[in-house]
C-alpha cells in the first residue's frame, strides 16, 4: 500500500468519480491513476469503487470506510509536513481559508493586507462558498480555516470559536416611505417587498426568527449571497434591502438612507475554526489573532482541548465580542 495509492481513491472520490478530471487536478494520467486503484484493491482483496465498463460507477461500502481512513492518514501526513516547515522555515508555508463573500469583502481585506505585510513568504488562498461547502472543505482537509455565521451545526467536528457579533440594517432608496418613520417595526418592514440574504447566508436565519416569532409573514421578493448585488437592486427599487451593517459604506453608499435595526434582530455571532487534531503553524496562530484579537495562542490551545463544541462554547461563555 501506498500513500499515492491512498491520495488517488482520495481525490476520485471528491471528483464526483472522475478519473479523468482527478488525473487533470493531480497532474498525471488516467490510466496510471485507475492501475494504482486496481493494484490497491487487489492487494486489499476488496473493490473501492463499483464499476460499469470502465467506468466508475459509486462507492462501495467498503470504499466509504478506506477512503474516510485513507483521508485520516493524510491529513496526518500534512501535519508531518506542516511540523517540519515549521522548523525549516516559521514565516514560509501556505494558509487556505472557506469563508462567505460577506466576509471576504468586508470583514478580511484589512486582516489580510496585515498578514501578507507581516508574512510575504506565505501563499494565502481563499475560497468562498455555502455554510455547507466552508464545513465540507474544513472538514476534508481542502483548507486549514472556515470562518461561518451561519450553519454552525454543520461543523461538529470543527473546534469553531466566536469572533464578533455583528446585526442588520435596513437600506432604502431616498425619499422612500420607510426613511422618514420615526421608529423602524418588523410589523412596518412586513409591509414592503424585502431584498434580503439567500437562506443558509449571512446570519438570515435570525431575520426569519424574528419574523416568525410575532406572527408575521415577511414578502422577500429578491434574494442573493452577494450584499452588492442586494444594493443594486434596492437601487433598482425591487424593494426594502436588509444586509450585515458592515456591508454598507456610508461614503460609498450615500445615496441609500441607512435604517439601524439592531434592535429588531438578534445578533450573530461569526465563528473561526479548524479540524481537531490539526497541526497549526505560528503563522496560522497569528492570522486567528489577527482576525479575533481576542482569541491569543493560549485561547486557542485551551479550545484544542476541548472534546466537543458545547465545551468549547463553554470556554468562550460570557466573553465580551467585538460588535459591528
Amino acid at each position: 500500500m501506498k500513500l499515492q495509492q491512498l491520495r488517488y481513491i482520495w481525490e476520485v472520490a471528491h471528483h464526483d468519480l472522475n478519473v479523468s478530471a482527478t488525473a487533470q487536478s493531480l497532474f498525471t494520467s488516467q490510466p496510471g491513476i485507475s492501475k494504482q486503484i486496481r493494484l490497491l484493491e487487489d492487494e486489499l482483496g476488496v473493490e473501492v469503487f463499483a464499476r460499469s465498463g470502465k467506468h466508475l460507477t459509486r462507492i462501495t461500502p467498503a470504499g466509504e470506510r478506506i477512503i474516510t481512513t485513507a483521508g485520516e492518514i493524510l491529513r496526518k501526513c500534512e501535519s508531518i509536513k506542516q511540523i517540519a516547515q515549521e522548523f525549516s522555515d516559521e514565516k514560509k508555508g501556505t494558509l487556505t481559508i472557506a469563508t462567505t463573500h460577506t466576509q471576504a469583502r468586508y470583514a478580511l481585506p484589512s486582516v489580510i493586507g496585515a498578514f501578507i505585510k507581516q508574512y510575504p513568504d506565505v501563499a494565502l488562498h481563499m475560497h468562498q462558498g455555502t455554510p455547507m461547502q466552508i464545513a465540507e472543505m474544513a472538514a476534508d482537509g481542502t483548507v486549514d480555516f472556515a470562518i461561518a455565521t451561519e450553519a454552525l451545526d454543520l461543523f461538529g467536528d470543527l473546534v469553531m470559536m466566536p469572533c464578533y457579533r455583528w446585526n442588520r440594517c435596513v437600506i432604502v432608496p431616498k425619499g422612500h416611505p420607510l426613511a422618514s418613520v420615526g421608529k423602524l417595526t418588523l410589523e412596518a418592514l412586513a409591509e414592503h417587498p424585502l431584498v434580503t440574504y439567500v437562506f443558509g447566508f449571512t446570519g438570515r436565519s435570525k431575520l426569519d426568527e424574528a419574523f416568525s416569532r410575532r406572527g408575521l409573514m415577511p414578502r422577500v421578493v429578491f434574494t442573493a449571497a452577494d450584499a452588492d448585488v442586494i444594493k443594486t437592486y434596492v437601487r433598482l427599487g425591487l424593494g426594502v434591502g436588509i444586509v450585515a451593517r458592515m456591508a454598507v459604506d456610508d461614503s460609498v453608499d450615500s445615496d441609500l438612507v441607512v435604517l439601524d435595526a439592531s434592535e429588531l434582530f438578534e445578533a450573530s455571532v461569526t465563528k473561526i475554526g479548524f479540524r481537531r487534531g490539526t497541526f497549526l503553524r505560528g503563522f496560522m496562530y497569528d492570522f486567528v489573532q489577527k482576525f479575533a484579537p481576542h482569541l491569543t495562542r493560549q485561547a486557542i490551545e485551551n479550545a484544542m482541548q476541548c472534546h466537543n463544541r458545547t465545551e468549547v462554547d463553554a470556554l468562550f461563555d460570557g466573553l465580551e465580542l467585538p460588535t459591528y
